[in-house]
């Protein structure tokens, strides 16, 4: 059975730590996932990347959502606004996430924020919701060979700090990627 990439909205706080949205850009470049996010999101992550570290220019970061946008450019959800009123969230501010998954045919919204998508709603609209950690997790049993090359291209991407496979592999598991990094580490040869 041939494998179809799923279509996953990737929440602001999956954007936001670096090597993560490094590695969730990278399946999407290499179709693994069909990602999907809006000018809204990109908004979210960039604003408070940029209110909790300020020394990173924020002229550095909207070059980062450019070139997001330019290696996935079916990414950007569009006309997901008249949508927003139908979604029922704890956080009304979280609608937008929904109503571009919505709009987008997405199955899966990929956040840390869990507690933030009630399944019952998620259920309504024929989406679920899960961490980064368990969705990179479940793309490597089911393509294991295509997710440790992605790793390893999205590890060389990083050309200026130029990082080892033990090192990439060591700032995943900070970012609280330890059921994947467990999968991935007897490979860090081909990393």
């Amino acid at each position: 059975m041939a494998f179809e990439p799923p279509i996953a909205v990737y929440d602001a706080c999956v954007l936001y730590p670096f090597h993560l949205r490094n590695l969730l850009v990278q399946c999407a470049v290499d179709r693994l996932v069909d990602a999907r996010w809006t000018d809204e999101i990109h908004d979210e992550w960039i604003r408070n990347l940029t209110a909790n570290d300020p020394t990173i220019p924020p002229n550095h970061l909207r070059a980062a959502r450019d070139l997001m946008n330019a290696a996935v450019p079916t990414a950007t959800v569009k006309a997901y606004e008249a949508i927003i009123p139908s979604i029922v969230l704890p956080d009304a501010d979280d609608r937008h996430v929904v109503a571009a998954a919505v709009a987008a045919g997405a199955s899966v919204i990929v956040t840390w924020n869990v507690r933030d998508f009630p399944a019952a709603e998620l259920r309504r609209h024929r989406l679920r919701k899960l961490t980064p950690d368990i969705f990179l997790t479940r793309l490597y049993d089911q393509i294991p060979d295509a997710m440790i090359a992605a790793v390893a291209r999205a590890r060389r991407n990083l050309r200026r700090s130029k990082v080892s496979s033990k090192e990439f592999v060591a700032a995943l598991r900070r970012q609280r990627l330890t059921r994947f990094v467990s999968k991935i580490e007897s490979n860090l040869s081909k990393l």
